[in-house]
């Protein structure tokens, strides 16, 4: 199996999305912080440009929703601090 620069980019997004989920398990990673949302979003945005190159319907859908969520997440965390 020869990875391509897409997959290792895909791979890179999992480690975040999967890394980050992990440290908040973990208590190491407080998911009301920017971070967590922004790692993750981050990570979903890789793996969508992965999908773009080598496309699963199942996949591209669940990285677009893991997207939005991000993004709902981090605008909370910096506009919404909780008190």
């Amino acid at each position: 199996m020869q990875l391509t620069l897409s997959d290792i980019v895909g791979l890179i997004g999992v480690s975040f999305v999967v890394g980050t989920y992990f440290l908040s398990q973990v208590g190491r990673m407080d998911v009301r912080r920017p971070l967590y949302p922004a790692l993750n979003g981050v990570g979903a945005l890789l793996i969508l440009y992965s999908l773009s190159h080598t496309f699963n319907t199942a996949s591209f859908v669940i990285e677009l929703f893991w997207l939005l969520i991000s993004a709902v997440g981090l605008t909370r965390a910096l506009f919404f601090k909780s008190k």
